[in-house]
């Protein structure tokens, strides 16, 4: 672009954009955005920077304060997640939020286990310590990768309400014990030989678990609702993270429909079960990646066959659901090097001439909200395809183009983003890693 047309740009975004300066106002255009929405889809451009994680809690406290949002749904996976859902709702034996969050020890662990969430945890503890019982708000996983610790809380569930049920489920899910509870060599041996798999045991066991339905529900009370709805989730995962392992090492794109798909799916299935309890519609907050909230259609990766939880939303719910992205231009995150490797301080390089990261880093303010929903001087000017930059668990500055950008037409990617100019790190916490062979990595293999 040349040097007029840069400046037309700078000036189109700068006039559309609201300076975040900290204050309580500075959520009012988003709030104003939001309106009636039920689902709010916020999407970070990295694993690991802290104003990602600050903004994305400020907004939703903001939502579940202000609009009356009911839970927050993570790229995190079910149990680990829940988890954390007994804390904050007063039960389980955790202390406190750090040790809520102890069951992320799996790599990526500052995902989830950093200080920012450790405040967030706290904060939602304390809302629902004042809140009654049924205006309490939930934390909940959307993810797929505990394949053996699933199938561990639904053996334990039904050990609680039918112990000759959990016997049948230990027989069916005993194919499985062929894997030494390594998720990674069931993918290779599944995605070689289909002969292998556990898909009908697997299957078999959601029906027979669904089939109780009656039974473990017929006391009627609100703890038995969620104690089945949870083993059912996990019962759910199993199927669907088998398919996903079967699929991971062979075929990118069916292996990414799969996962987002079961993402959509447990969003949807969340939203129904918090309907009944509430006796309403229930609104979610969920905090993703990027490049799953993002509408895939307005990106390559649905030129290349692949959606997204948040396509997929737009389509479930239409505008129900606001999708809102995260940008920054360069400063430091959290990242590996390598898979399994450790957490590192990285500097991320300023964003690439002509991508979206450096038109808001031309426009002037250092922070700021954008919205693109509807017609505008600052949509106009964004509506070119442009390159787009995403930072996963690793950061691999040496081939920065190849690894973090792709292209895109953010205007109809997102409802609005939110740009930070120049941003920090993460604070990880000390890591409560140990051996445990049970699952692969969060965001294996590809690092979303």
């Amino acid at each position: 672009m040349g040097v007029e047309a840069n400046r037309a740009l700078s000036a189109a975004i700068a006039a559309g954009a609201h300076t975040l300066s900290g204050g309580a106002g500075d959520l009012a255009a988003l709030l104003e955005l939001v309106g009636d929405a039920r689902f709010v889809l916020l999407g970070e451009a990295t694993h690991g920077t802290h104003e990602f994680y600050a903004e994305r809690a400020r907004i939703t406290r903001a939502l579940v304060t202000e609009k009356g949002f009911d839970a927050i749904a993570v790229e995190a996976d079910w149990p680990d997640a829940y988890r954390v859902n007994r804390y904050v709702r007063g039960h389980g034996a955790d202390r406190d939020a750090v040790h809520a969050l102890d069951g992320f020890e799996r790599f990526p662990s500052w995902m989830w286990r950093n200080t920012d969430v450790v405040d967030f945890v706290a904060w939602l503890r304390a809302h629902n310590d004042a809140s009654a019982a049924g205006a309490q708000v939930g934390f909940y996983g959307l993810d797929l990768y505990s394949l053996f610790t699933s199938i561990g809380e639904v053996v334990g569930y039904l050990e609680s309400v039918d112990p000759a049920g959990a016997g049948q489920a230990r027989a069916r899910y005993a194919c499985f014990a062929h894997y030494a509870e390594d998720s990674k060599r069931y993918a290779y041996t599944a995605g070689l030989d289909p002969a292998s798999s556990c898909e009908h045991d697997a299957l078999d066991q959601l029906h027979a678990l669904q089939a109780r339905a009656f039974a473990d529900l017929d006391d009627g009370s609100a703890g038995a609702a969620d104690a089945f709805f949870c083993a059912e989730q996990n019962a759910r995962l199993v199927v669907n993270a088998e398919r996903y392992y079967r699929t991971m090492l062979r075929r990118r794109v069916s292996s990414w429909n799969l996962r987002d798909q079961h993402m959509a799916e447990t969003l949807d299935a969340l939203a129904r079960h918090l309907g009944r309890a509430h006796g309403r519609p229930a609104k979610l907050v969920v905090w993703e990646h990027k490049p799953h909230v993002g509408d895939a259609r307005a990106t390559e990766l649905g030129r290349h066959g692949e959606w997204t939880v948040g396509q997929l939303a737009r389509e479930m719910y239409g505008d129900a659901a606001r999708l809102i992205g995260f940008s920054t231009y360069q400063g430091w995150v959290t990242a590996a090097s390598e898979w399994d490797g450790p957490a590192q301080r990285k500097r991320v390089l300023p964003a690439l001439p002509g991508s979206y990261e450096d038109a808001f880093h031309r426009c002037g303010p250092g922070r700021f909200f954008l919205p693109l929903n509807k017609e505008g001087p600052a949509r106009d000017a964004l509506m070119r395809d442009r390159l787009e930059r995403a930072i996963g668990v690793l950061y691999l500055p040496e081939t920065e183009r190849q690894s973090h950008y792709f292209h895109a037409l953010l205007p109809r990617q997102f409802d609005a983003v939110f740009h930070f100019d120049t941003t920090d790190a993460v604070q990880a916490l000390p890591t409560t890693r140990r051996e445990h062979k049970g699952e692969a990595p969060e965001t294996y293999p590809v690092g979303v």
